[in-house]
């Protein structure tokens, strides 16, 4: 049951990448020539960016971190700061605030990239929604953000059952497609994801920062883990949610060699007609479940901070009795349901987000891997040799996908950047005065072994 319901809270992004990853490689500004090569490298890249980033990365390695059950990059930074207040304490604490930080601007992204891309598709339907597609954004986004009370293990087992259908729905629309081509099959050798890169040059580094939407969700499921733990999060990845999305993904692949034209919007035209306006309703509620696996995340961010002292302190509700980790808290809700609502007023499409999308998370995600080498050595006691090996590689591929990602500031990555920096500035700031003033009170008190001995 809990398995089931992690589908339904920190599956949901991941989940429904496939409605515009791909087609943002194709048909964005910046899109490569739609040919037999190219379709193969795109998704070779993607089979392998959801092994090695959120598979091996997240799944294996990154989720043993976990202080005291909760997961995300504050519980990381708590795990590996030293002791004493030195340079690496500084730069650990620094890094680790930033990280989290930039958590919320991608926060206030996903809801609204996510339901804008799936309501988009009623326009696949007929263009007479292409006027309502904003107004049902915004009644849908309301929705969700009114959920939230409800508490996340309630809110799981609701979505839960639902995310699962979504699954097996984008595998089953997959499948039929990859048998009609089974030679797409060939991207899962890197050797064509290798050639991409030799045939595009620096415009294949380019594209790499829409292939990364395939893996925005890593983060956040590693910040869910206090939410449900690590047994559950690992079974719903390797059961359900990884081998669907692969099969989407060669199935939207195979489309393509199939039919070009399809590029506008292949996941929907995956689709036969009788079942288009049903898959756009299962898409909305899907899309909805997307955006709660980052709410649920700045949920468990924002307590921790609080704990830690980074944030005021706020009303937070515990709504499970059995889960310490399951928190609602209504001031972050309604400070990420109001940036939500107006980026989708502001881009107005999906395509305009996915250009700010995945700016902020790439930072993080690079933050992140730095500080598990500490914890490699720190606390797994791994040799320097196999944490070392391990990290480069990671950020080999981390900064592959920061560096693409960065060169989309002027398209509206500086807008979860800039969120980001506030956050920040707002926690250090919050720190320094709450440590000023403890400083104060601590000067102009009596200590309490002078209050005894004088009073006694």
């Amino acid at each position: 049951m809990l398995a089931l319901s992690t589908l339904g809270v920190v599956y949901g992004d991941i989940g429904t990448s496939p409605l515009y990853a791909m087609r943002e490689c194709f048909y964005g500004d910046h899109a490569v020539s739609l040919d037999y090569q190219n379709i193969l490298g795109i998704l070779s890249l993607i089979v392998w960016s959801l092994i090695i980033v959120v598979t091996v990365k997240y799944h294996v390695v990154i989720i043993k971190a976990n202080n005291e059950g909760e997961g995300g990059i504050l519980a990381l930074m708590e795990l590996v700061k030293p002791s004493k207040k030195n340079l690496k304490y500084f730069l650990i604490i620094g890094m680790g605030l930033f990280g989290a930080s930039l958590l919320y601007g991608d926060g206030a992204i996903t809801p609204a990239i996510s339901v804008l891309s799936a309501i988009e598709g009623l326009k696949i339907a007929t263009p007479v929604f292409e006027p309502y597609v904003i107004p049902i954004t915004i009644v849908i986004i309301s929705l969700l953000f009114l959920l939230q009370r409800k508490g996340t293990g309630k809110v799981g087992k609701l979505f839960g059952p639902m995310i699962l259908i979504w699954f097996i729905t984008i595998a089953i629309l997959g499948f039929f497609a990859l048998i009609k081509r089974p030679e797409i099959l060939n991207a899962l050798n890197p050797y064509y994801a290798f050639e991409f890169f030799k045939d595009n040059g620096f415009h294949g580094f380019v594209i790499l920062g829409a292939v990364f939407l395939v893996v925005t969700g890593g983060e956040a499921l590693y910040a869910d883990l206090g939410h449900f733990g690590e047994k559950p999060i690992q079974m719903a990845w390797f059961t359900v949610a990884l081998p669907c999305l692969l099969i989407n993904y060669f199935g939207q692949g195979a489309l393509l060699l199939t039919n070009p034209a399809a590029i506008v919007n292949p996941f929907f035209f995956l689709s036969p007609d009788w079942f288009l306006y049903p898959l756009v309703f299962l898409s909305a509620v899907a899309t909805i479940i997307a955006s709660q696996a980052i709410i649920s995340g700045a949920f468990s961010l924002t307590f921790q901070a609080v704990q830690l002292g980074y944030f005021p302190r706020m009303k937070i509700i515990h709504t499970s009795e059995e889960e310490r980790g399951q928190i609602y808290i209504p001031r972050v809700n309604l400070l990420l349901f109001a940036a939500t609502i107006l980026l989708v007023i502001t881009f107005k499409n999906s395509g305009n987000l996915a250009g700010a999308y995945g700016i902020a998370i790439t930072n993080t995600m690079v933050i992140t891997t730095i500080l598990t080498y500490i914890a490699m050595r720190k606390l797994w006691k791994w040799s320097l040799a196999t944490a070392i090996l391990l990290t480069s590689f990671f950020l080999i591929v981390d900064l592959s996908f920061w560096g693409s990602n960065m060169l989309k500031i002027l398209q509206g990555g500086w807008v979860p950047l800039a969120l980001g920096l506030l956050i920040y500035f707002i926690m250090t700031t919050w720190s320094k005065g709450r440590k000023n003033l403890l400083e104060k009170i601590r000067q102009q008190t009596m200590p309490l072994e002078n209050f005894i001995t004088e009073f006694l």
